[in-house]
Order: C-alpha cells, then structure tokens, then sequence
C-alpha cells in the first residue's frame, strides 16, 4: 500500500512539474505583454535584443512578443519575427517556434532572410524530435516514428536546393548526413523487430527500402545484409544471392 501511495505522489508531482514547465514555455499571455514597459520600437527592440544576447529567453519572448503585437507593421516586424523563432528554439518551445516560421514563410515567400527560416525550421524539427528524458538516461531512440526526422530532412533539402549559396547551406548539408543516417537506421531497426518475430517478407522489404532510398547512407552493407538473410529464409535463393553479390561488389568499392 505504501508503495502505491508513493507511485502515486510521485505522478502527481511529477504531473503537476510537467504542467509548470509547459505554462513557462508557451507564448506570453496578455498578462506578460503588459509587464513589458510602454516604450517605442525602436528602444522596445534594443532592450529584447539585450535580453536575447544575454540568453535570458523567456524575458526576450516576452518583450519580442509585445512588439510583434503593438507595433505589427513597424520597421523591426520581420526581425522581431526571427528573434522570436530563435528564442522559442532556445527554450524548447517547438511548436510556438514552427507557428512563428510557418506564418513568415506564408507571408513573406520572397523575404531576403528565407534561407534562414528553413535552417531554423530543419533545426526546430530535429529538436522537436528528440526527448530529453530518455536521451538523458542514454536510451536508444532510433525505433521512434522518424516522421519528424523526415521533414526536417525535406525542410534543409529546400534550403540546400533553393538557396545553393546561402551561408547556412553547408551546415544544412552536414545536418543531412546525419538525417540520412538516423532515417536509414530507423527502417533497419524495424527490419530487424520483424526479423526477429520472423516476419520475413516484411524485413526484406525495409532493407529493400533503405537500398532504394537511402543509397548514401552508412547503412546500405546492413541493409543489404538484411536482404540476405530475409531472402534465404523465404527460400528466396536466386534474391538472396543477388542481394549478397551486391554487398560483395560494395564492400570492395569502399
């Protein structure tokens, strides 16, 4: 009984924690726009710009905030807009982050500063896709849904496609890599969740996947390996010799 009493307090506090940090993370209320002191734009800006600099950024979101609603069409609207995606990735607030990034590109489709809004939205994304919890005790994800993992892959493939020479296209070709990779690892490890329950067929198919989409991956031996194996269990020979030809005549090109 005692230990139940305890599980259950436990949940209840670490609810009402949850709950805590999430109010602390979203967008200002009207309550936190009127803390902000009546100045003009101009030395509203100056003071979210120190603030921003100086990391604080719940008090940045707050001042930012203030100035995207009193002064909408001044002359630091679309840098207010960019400080504030920027301050809501910092404080992990994904989703305030993508509604701010998402409204400016709609807005504002031929903006000099677009390049960086979709490096911002690849980033957000990748963020938005980790769990802070589970990396914390060092638990591997790569068997997670890697649906954000995709967009913010198509997200950085717009920059790199759009704007071949912006400054953050070599960054976003980097974080590319590393997107492949996670996406190919993630197909390979339900490959193998099917492979083990001896759905064949099935992780055949994601090994197949990978070869066909996720060629530059470091994953194509694994995959192809896969197929092998997958292949043979079928009683698929003429495939499972193909598929370990394959990987031969790969591994010696290396």
């Amino acid at each position: 009984m005692i230990n139940k009493i305890g599980k259950r307090a436990f949940a209840i506090v670490f609810s009402a924690s949850v709950l805590s940090l999430g109010a602390c993370s979203s967008a200002p209320d009207q309550e936190d726009i009127q803390r902000v002191p009546n100045k003009s734009a101009h030395a509203l800006y100056e003071d979210a710009k120190e603030t921003l600099d100086s990391g604080l950024y719940a008090r940045a979101i707050e001042l930012l905030s203030a100035i995207d609603s009193r002064y909408p069409f001044g002359p630091f609207s679309k840098q207010v807009q960019m400080d504030l995606v920027y301050a809501h990735y910092q404080s992990g607030n994904t989703e305030q982050a993508l509604a701010t990034i998402d409204r400016f590109i709609r807005l504002n489709p031929n903006h000099k500063d677009l390049d960086y809004m979709y490096y911002m939205r690849g980033l957000v994304n990748i963020k938005a896709d980790k769990n802070a919890f589970q990396e914390y005790f060092g638990v591997d994800r790569a068997d997670r849904d890697a649906n954000r993992t995709r967009v913010a892959f198509t997200d950085l493939s717009t920059l790199v496609k759009r704007f071949p020479k912006s400054d953050y296209a070599p960054e976003a070709k980097r974080r590319l890599v590393w997107l492949l990779n996670r996406m190919a690892r993630y197909e390979l490890k339900v490959a193998t969740y099917y492979y083990e329950r001896e759905a064949y067929l099935a992780a055949a198919n994601r090994g197949k996947y990978v070869v066909e989409h996720y060629s530059q991956s470091s994953y194509l031996e694994p995959a192809l390996e896969m197929m092998e194996k997958s292949y043979d269990k079928l009683g698929l020979t003429e495939l499972s010799e193909h598929a370990k030809q394959t990987r031969m005549v790969n591994s010696r090109n290396k």
